[in-house]
């Protein structure tokens, strides 16, 4: 089994993955409701946090799992805020040394990549490896408050990054939304909530980078132009016509991801087998069902990263560090691995 460490902002969590049945357990210490009161996250808040709960919760984790049968230790290893990485690899460390196992380092957005899987393993452990291969290359769109990617993982289970935002994430994108229209932390959540009550098309807010063979975002021209929007209104307008900002708003950020990802698979001509949506703002029901259509536009299946997934959690890096690698690797001891004693990179 893997015990497996994240800490690469907010949330502080740990997770134990069998190969055999799936995740057998996940515990998590949100951060939100420190954060709300700023409006955001604060660096040195959370770094604080995770100091403090990190123990509590593998505390739980070794009574209801045990560590016994533990093979190796994961643990995010970047991107992220660098003093909460810090914490979260130095308890890797620990616990590696301490429970003599190899220690591997995961990447925090291959985590995501591979979080729409975790269900299909689920599903049926023993084929996982089969059905996958079925189902690659694939295009995944990772969506946070950080990143905005298209990325593919093709045959050999390599990532490839097809597309970035150049500025703004699209959860950045609506957290700041969120705060210039008055409301709270985190903003897509409220945003998608007022938005079911509002007109997609009462306000016409520009849709990032329009040349269909640039797969790039930008989402940075969309706050800016609800700035000049909320400038012209009254305060009075602002609160009336509050659920129809919050769905234009949205429904700017949706067509942006929706037109490049279709521009991908386009592009692709065929070459891609499934379409994921993994990342934060993965929880938007628009979102989720419109990629979907496309998906079924592209006669590809489409895979969503269930909601305990899509945020930053452990579960993820467990599952990654085991996927990362096909069943004939692992058998013959391939998998990204650093010995208990060695430094982690």
């Amino acid at each position: 089994m893997i015990l497996a460490l994240e800490s690469s902002c907010d949330e502080t969590a740990v997770a134990v993955f069998d190969p055999a049945h799936g995740l057998v357990g996940e515990w998590v210490h949100s951060q939100i409701a420190l954060h709300e009161k700023h409006g955001g996250v604060v660096p040195d808040l959370a770094t604080r946090e995770h100091l403090r709960h990190f123990a509590p919760l593998l505390e739980r984790a070794k009574n209801e799992i045990g560590f016994e049968k533990i093979a190796e230790v994961a643990v995010t290893n970047g991107p992220g805020l660098a003093a909460c990485l810090a914490i979260g690899v130095a308890a890797a460390k620990s616990l590696s040394l301490a429970l003599q196992r190899p220690l591997v380092g995961v990447n925090h957005l291959r985590g995501h990549v591979w979080s729409p899987f975790i269900s299909l393993h689920q599903e049926a452990p023993e084929d996982f490896d089969v059905r996958v291969k079925e189902l690659l290359p694939h295009l995944g769109l990772i969506v946070s408050g950080g990143n905005t990617l298209l990325v593919t993982l093709d045959a050999t289970r390599r990532v490839n990054v097809l597309a970035s935002t150049r500025d703004d994430a699209a959860g950045e994108a609506l957290d700041k939304g969120a705060k210039l229209l008055g409301l709270g932390y985190p903003g897509g959540p409220l945003i998608e909530a007022l938005a079911v009550n509002g007109r997609p098309d009462a306000f016409d807010f520009p849709r990032g980078i329009g040349r269909r063979n640039e797969l790039d975002f930008s989402f940075s021209g969309l706050k800016t132009s609800l700035r000049y929007v909320i400038e012209k209104l009254s305060p009075e307008e602002v609160r009336a016509r509050l659920p129809d900002l919050c769905a234009s708003y949205q429904q700017a950020v949706v067509d942006a991801l929706t037109r490049k990802t279709r521009a991908a698979i386009q592009q692709g001509e065929g070459q891609f087998r499934s379409l994921g949506l993994s990342g934060g703002v993965a929880n938007n029901r628009m979102l989720r069902a419109v990629l979907e259509a496309e998906a079924k536009r592209a006669r590809i299946p489409f895979f969503a990263a269930q909601p305990q997934h899509t945020g930053d959690n452990a579960g993820m890096i467990a599952f990654a560090a085991w996927a990362d690698t096909t069943g004939a690797e692992r058998a013959a001891g391939m998998g990204l691995l650093i010995e208990p004693s060695a430094a982690l990179a």
